[in-house]
């Protein structure tokens, strides 16, 4: 999918609708998904609106005990143990996946770390690139055989507007060269946004669509490795811990969109495209400020997807997938 489609479509939902909105209608009997991180926050919202839809759901979770435990009242849910940082935990739980699934009609890449301290991971990989990224990665590249199984696949990968920090940083990705925890954060969800776009060129043919989007401004889990003296420092809560800052989402409106991403008839054929408030993000400038809205063309272009997946291939073993 060219950039001269990355714009609004006229989507009947906006920044305030709720998971309930979008899905209201919706008809997912018979259908199988798999949600990273659906046991909390935005994922939990989205597990619970897929399951309410009639959806079996996956939900893979580097805490499985907790994830039981918070969707035992959950009808069609199943818990699978994973961590995306460990490229061996990944590839155990696509197998026992495949055990339990013949399809996978929607995946749902919610799962993420945010601003962590300095983490090396695998062969001295940067945390967040690894878990945000390259685990996702893998775990889409194992389970790719049930996306292509399914009639109409749809993978939908939650980026950020946090994408228009950096760009992929080339020269130094693993940040061996002094680390920045928001540059990283950002190269990161960079590296989401492209992942969609490059999956969806190679998968178009066998059905599978994929988008990119930005959920939105949500306090939940994600700002675990922040103080709260930071987020009082960035305008996002008062010192008691309430969301004071303009702009931010409820958990329902902040699932909204990648819901709308993997259900909206409206999307059909439009697949590698960033998205944000239920609709198709635009192009933003260089230097527009982040909460504007929009995506970078760095975060949409061809070649850099490209590049990026042989990066990604090279570096877990990924199986490549044939165009």
């Amino acid at each position: 999918m060219t950039t001269t489609a990355q714009q609004p479509l006229g989507s009947p939902f906006s920044a305030t609708s709720s998971a309930h909105d979008v899905m209201d209608g919706v008809d997912l009997s018979g259908k199988s998904a798999l949600v990273t991180g659906g046991y909390s926050g935005l994922g939990l919202e989205t597990t619970r609106s897929l399951a309410g839809a009639g959806a079996r759901v996956i939900v893979p979770a580097r805490r499985p005990d907790t994830a039981r435990t918070v969707l035992q009242d959950v009808p069609g849910c199943e818990v699978v143990a994973l961590d995306l940082a460990d490229l061996g935990s990944v590839r155990a739980a696509a197998a026992q996946i495949g055990d339990r699934l013949d399809r996978i009609d929607i995946l749902m890449a919610v799962a993420g770390v945010m601003a962590t301290p300095e983490q090396r991971v695998g062969p001295g990989w940067e945390g967040q690139f690894a878990a945000n990224h390259f685990g996702h990665f893998a775990l889409v590249s194992e389970l790719y055989p049930l996306l292509a199984a399914a009639d109409g696949a749809r993978v939908v990968v939650n980026s950020s507007a946090g994408h228009t920090l950096t760009d992929i940083r080339w020269h130094d990705p693993h940040f061996r060269n002094g680390y920045d925890k928001w540059l990283a954060y950002g190269q990161a969800k960079t590296a989401n946004a492209l992942f969609a776009v490059h999956l969806d060129a190679l998968a178009r043919d066998d059905g599978v669509q994929a988008f990119a989007l930005h959920p939105g401004k949500i306090i939940t889990g994600l700002q675990r490795e922040m103080s709260l003296r930071e987020q009082i420092d960035r305008g996002w809560v008062d010192e008691r811990g309430n969301v004071v800052g303009a702009g931010f989402k409820t958990p329902s409106q902040g699932a909204a969109t990648g819901l709308w991403a993997a259900t909206s008839p409206l999307l059909d054929g439009l697949g590698g495209l960033y998205l944000e408030d239920c609709d198709v993000a635009a192009v933003s400038l260089p230097e527009q400020p982040m909460d504007d809205g929009g995506v970078r063309d760095y975060a949409i272009a061809p070649d850099a997807a490209a590049r990026l997946w042989d990066l990604s291939v090279a570096a877990t073993g990924a199986a490549p997938i044939a165009r």
